[in-house]
């Protein structure tokens, strides 16, 4: 079984870059970042975890689907709903493309709220 106390905090170790500019929120009871001020449902990433994976809600995919450009299929299935992404386990090469995913992502998301 995957040790998802590991995938967790991998997945906050690669959002922790963003938290100068984001504050601290929830949606749904979950743990979020968002844009100072902004809205609850105007988050940048949530997540979650069940008792299989670690899920990251990043409802800006909706807004800018092109942040998924570059990505591989890999990670392209990785996409289990809307704005979900699932992660039973978190290898180096799974991690560096949700870091590049969530760096094309938080560059939009940016640019729409500080711009």
């Amino acid at each position: 079984m995957a040790d998802l106390d590991a995938v967790e905090d991998r997945i906050w170790a690669l959002l922790a870059r963003y938290r100068d500019e984001l504050e601290d929120a929830t949606i749904y009871g979950m743990p979020s970042l968002r844009w100072p001020g902004s809205g609850a449902h105007d988050y940048f990433a949530a997540v979650k975890r069940s008792a299989h994976k670690v899920s990251l809600y990043a409802i800006a995919v909706d807004t800018w689907p092109e942040a998924l450009e570059g990505s591989s299929e890999a990670f392209r299935k990785r996409r289990t709903g809307k704005a979900t992404f699932s992660f039973p386990t978190l290898d180096e090469e799974m991690a560096a493309e949700l870091e590049s995913f969530l760096e094309r992502l938080y560059r939009r998301y940016r640019e729409h709220h500080a711009g």
